[in-house]
C-alpha cells in the first residue's frame, strides 16, 4: 500500500510520520479521532488539513498495525 500524503523526513519532526510535509503528526491526528472529535472539529484545529488527509492518517495507522505486534495485557 503507498501513502500519497504521508510524508517521512529526518530534518523534520525527527522523522515522525506526518501529514504531507507539515508539522502534523499522523499519531496526533490519529489520536483526535481516537478522543472523539469529529472530522470538522479537527480540520477547524488544523486548518491545513483536508478531509482525506484524515482518512490516509488512519489508513496509515491501521497498515502500522498489521506490521507490527503490538504488546497488549492479557485480561484479568
Amino acid at each position: 500500500m503507498t501513502f500519497s500524503r504521508i510524508t517521512i523526513a529526518t530534518e523534520q519532526m525527527g522523522g515522525v510520520p506526518c501529514i504531507r510535509g507539515l508539522r502534523i503528526p499522523v499519531a496526533t491526528v490519529v489520536g483526535m479521532v481516537a478522543e472523539g472529535m469529529s472530522t470538522d472539529e479537527i480540520l477547524e484545529a488544523f486548518p491545513d488539513l483536508e478531509k482525506e488527509d484524515i482518512r490516509e492518517a488512519l489508513l496509515y495507522a491501521a497498515e502500522a498495525v498489521r506490521e507490527h505486534a503490538l504488546p497488549i495485557l492479557a485480561a484479568p
